[in-house]
């Protein structure tokens, strides 16, 4: 029992954790927000909880990845990286994809639950562009951590892009993409971008952004090397 007066101590999250916590409940805030003043609904709380978690894994990736230091042509070479990196996922994920001719629709968006949509569909003869804001932003968040991953290969700047490419962690997302493409991927227009089940795409993007952000010892010594 407290002595009088002393009244109860509750702790105050503080640093990191306050603003984890403040991103969390903004999150929730947005779900909410998104189902009442949207056409949207919640639709399977299976889906809305992956696109949760790409946001949350995709804010986790940029607010703690920090680059080292490092020369301007260095960091140019690893922006070129990142940005190839970033388009190779666009277009193998569907979110950039050869136009469908005669049969294209235009322009529309498309309320699918939250993080998935609101989705900006352009289908038109010549292009389809299919932005799905979850994988815009955890493409992003992934092309981020292979520029700091080539900034930290950069002793041997070769060596350091071959082994970037074939990397088995930052390679996943576009095989994956590409085989469900060649056995038969659903609908680019409501389906993920990954064109692959929301499951697994989704533990696909987690572990490579693990892998990436925690780059095996032996890999980056290979790659100094």
């Amino acid at each position: 029992m407290s002595e009088p007066g002393t009244g109860l101590s509750i702790p105050l999250p503080t640093g990191r954790r306050l603003y984890w916590g403040l991103f969390l409940n903004s999150l929730l805030l947005a779900l909410g927000l998104y189902v009442l003043v949207t056409p949207a609904d919640l639709g399977s709380l299976r889906l809305v909880g992956y696109g949760l978690i790409w946001l949350t894994v995709s804010a986790w990736v940029l607010a703690t990845t920090e680059p080292d230091p490092s020369s301007p042509s260095v960091r140019r070479r690893a922006r070129v990286v990142a940005a190839g990196y970033f388009g190779l996922l666009l277009f193998a994920g569907g979110v950039v994809g050869a136009g469908i001719g005669e049969a294209a629709t235009g322009f529309r968006i498309a309320w699918l639950p939250f993080g998935f949509g609101p989705a900006a569909l352009y289908s038109g003869a010549v292009v389809t562009i299919n932005l799905i804001p979850i994988y815009l932003v955890g493409y992003g968040a992934l092309a981020y951590l292979v520029y700091d991953t080539v900034i930290e290969a950069s002793g041997s700047a070769a060596a350091g892009l071959l082994g970037l490419f074939s990397c088995v962690s930052c390679s996943w997302p576009i095989i994956v993409s590409l085989a469900s493409a060649v056995t038969g991927g659903s609908s680019i227009l409501v389906a993920s971008a990954l064109q692959v089940s929301y499951g697994l795409s989704t533990g696909v993007f987690v572990l490579t952004a693990a892998l990436l952000y925690w780059r095996p010892s032996e890999w980056l010594a290979g790659l100094r090397q």
